[in-house]
């Protein structure tokens, strides 16, 4: 019974694991989305039409302290200077959506 018992643990730790990159990906897709829709008019490609030093290239995130999920999350959920906060148009789903995609694409390097 014991062994049965272990068996179950196991199998079901590892199903968990198994659908966590799934999940992942559905968050990612959706940031895309969410990007392309919200951001993509002054960031196409992780540039900025704005700023142009303030892009979110992964050299660019670390240097003015926005190579984090929480600190990106900020930035799109209460904005600052001249981008606009998208707390009021966005969810938290979205936000963290979103977030998420431009993380993963500055470490891609857009």
């Amino acid at each position: 019974m014991r062994r049965v018992l272990v068996i179950l643990v196991v199998a079901i730790a590892g199903g968990f694991f198994l659908l966590t990159p799934a999940a992942e990906a559905a968050n990612l897709v959706n940031g895309a989305k969410i990007f392309n829709a919200n951001c993509s008019a002054c960031h196409v490609g992780g540039t900025n039409v704005i700023i142009a030093n303030k892009t979110l290239k992964k050299e660019a995130l670390e240097k003015y302290g926005m190579n984090s999920l929480e600190a990106i999350k900020t930035q799109v959920r209460k904005g600052r200077n001249a981008m606009p906060a998208f707390g009021g148009r966005l969810n938290e789903t979205q936000i963290e959506d979103v977030a998420t995609y431009v993380l993963e694409q500055s470490r891609k390097g857009w």
